[in-house]
This record gives structure tokens, sequence and C-alpha cells, in this order.
């Protein structure tokens, strides 16, 4: 591989990372209506481009799954939290009779982690304290770049070759590393010493776990990217698995803590 192409998709990532940088600020300081809103786009074009990879040649199919997986999200927003809950479920239930049990199972598992990611970020911003949702954001971006460029610069033995053909040990250590660093910046502001990094640590593998949880998926599907929404990265859920799986651990280690 050339050095021109290895890094040829450098450029396009980093444009397209700025604006999603810019939209995320703009939603993460607004909260509210605002985050939720954002959050109920995201996790519907995350169940349009499930459907989609599940579904292919049957697009308003994967459409009519992702808007109403969508607005579902947003009215649970607003509602207490058992008759929230059967909001969130509704989607999961309507895909798996939609699909005639068929993908039922992967896709109702897909379907349930993507809600309660979602869930998790909502409650992070309004619930817990928007500190801790730049704190989770931070570990899982930078997970994200030391892992991409380690394993470029880098290299050397692959993770798992199987399923996630590019990732490489050097970019996987690379990654808990950049976000045991996060946390030990994060230790002030948050109030946590070590704990703390051990904890970003977890929620970085988390993200990978969510990055390969997904390239498995599409391995199996037998499709490169989600979609081609987002140029250099490919779609929302190639770009989000990270933080899906990061979400979902930190709101099911809270739960388990306040038992």
């Amino acid at each position: 591989m050339t050095g021109s192409s290895r890094w040829a998709d450098l450029w396009p990532r980093f444009i397209s990372a700025l604006v999603m940088l810019a939209i995320a600020a703009i939603a993460i300081l607004s909260g509210g209506i605002v985050f939720n809103a954002v959050i109920a786009l995201i996790c519907g074009g995350i169940f349009w481009e499930l459907a989609a990879m599940y579904w292919p040649g049957q697009g308003m199919r994967a459409v009519k799954l992702g808007t109403i997986a969508g607005l579902a999200f947003f009215a649970s927003t607003f509602l207490p939290v058992l008759l929230a809950v059967a909001v969130l479920l509704l989607p999961i239930v309507i895909l798996a009779i939609e699909d005639r049990m068929k993908f039922a199972k992967p896709l109702s598992l897909f379907g349930i982690w993507i809600m309660l990611a979602g869930v998790g970020f909502v409650w992070l911003r309004n619930a817990l304290n928007v500190d801790w949702l730049l704190w989770l954001v931070c570990v899982v971006v930078a997970t994200d770049v030391a892992g991409y460029f380690a394993g470029k610069i880098i290299g050397g033995r692959k993770f798992w070759p199987r399923v996630s053909p590019k990732k490489t040990w050097s970019g996987t250590s690379a990654g808990w590393v950049a976000a045991a660093l996060v946390g030990a910046v994060f230790t002030g502001p948050l109030d946590h010493g070590i704990f703390l990094i051990v904890l970003s640590v977890l929620i970085s593998m988390a993200s990978q776990a969510g990055d390969v949880a997904e390239s498995a998926l599409k391995r199996q599907r037998g499709v490169k990217d989600s979609s081609a929404l987002i140029p250099g990265h490919g779609g929302l859920f190639d770009r989000f698995d990270g933080m899906l799986g990061a979400s979902a651990l930190f709101l099911g280690l809270f739960a388990l803590a306040n038992l």
C-alpha cells in the first residue's frame, strides 16, 4: 500500500468530522428538546441503515421503520418511565412483525442496543451532568482517533481479521491509552480519581466492542458500509457504533451501581 493511498480517506474524514463536531456542540450546549431531537434523528437513521442491510432493495420499508423508530424515541423523552419503555419497544416489535421472524432475533437485539444507547445519551445530558457526557464523547473520540493513527502508522498484527480486517492490536491498545489520558484530564471536573481512569478504559473497550459488533454485522450482510451518508465515514451506524457501545455500557453500569 502506497503512502498516498494509505491516507486517501483522511481529508473527507476530517471535513465530515468537523461538521459532525459542530452539530454535536450545538446539540450538547442546547440540551433539552434540541438534544433529544438530534439523538432521535441518529437512532432513526441507524434503524433505517440496519433495516436496509437486512432488507436490500426494499428502501421504503427501511425508511418507514427508521421514521417510526426516530419518532418513537423522540416521543419517549416526554413520557413517564414505564410508558417510555413501551414506546421505545414499539419499533422493535414492528421490526419483528415486519420481518415475519426471518431475521427477528438479530434485528431485535441490535434495535434494543440502539434504543438503550440513545436513552443513555439523553439521560447523561439532561439528567446527570453535561460534563459526564463530554467525558464519554471525548473517550470515544480519543479511542477512535488514536486507534486510526496508530493503526495506520504502526500497523502490525491484526486484532480480529475475520471480523474487522483493518483493526490492529497497536490501534486497539493506543485507544486504551488515549482513553486513560482523557480520564486523567476529567478527574478534576468530575471529582473522581483513579476510578475514572479505569472507567475510561472500560468505556473505550465498550466503544471498540460496538465497532467490532457492527463490523461483524456488515461482514455477515456482505456490505462495506452501513450507508453512504457521511463522506469518509460511511453511515451513521459506522460513525456511531462506538458511541452506542460506550453509552449502553455506562447506562448499564450506572443502573447496577444504583440497584
